[in-house]
């Protein structure tokens, strides 16, 4: 066996098996299990929106779906590993963002009982 053989064989034996679930191949192997339209909904999620009602109409133009069916769907993806190892940055800033909406809604509804 030749040195270029054995570092080959190495390199092989090195390598951890598919679906492992650990480095980089976890996270390419998440990120194909998106559909084209969990990638189209983080793309559009990308933009930022000055008025909400705007947002509105592009979601049933873009999408062909009413606000409320969106909004499940983002709320699902936002949970998704696939989608974190996709973009991880959008998917905290979104999870930080439906967090403090959360937290503010209990406020205002723990204020109510008072």
């Amino acid at each position: 066996m030749s040195v270029a053989d054995e570092r080959t064989t190495a390199a092989v034996s090195a390598t951890p098996p598919a679906g492992s679930g650990s480095g980089a191949a976890a996270v390419a192997g998440a990120a194909h299990a998106l559909s084209e339209r969990d990638v189209h909904i983080l793309s559009f999620e990308r933009s930022w929106w000055r008025h909400a009602g705007a947002k509105e109409q592009a979601i049933r133009k873009e999408f062909g779906l009413s606000s409320a069916r969106y909004y499940q769907l983002l709320g699902a993806l936002i949970d998704s590993p696939a989608a974190l190892a996709h973009d991880p940055m959008l998917i905290k800033r979104l999870q930080r963002v439906r967090d403090a909406r959360l937290a503010a809604r209990s406020a205002r509804l723990l204020s109510r009982d008072d």
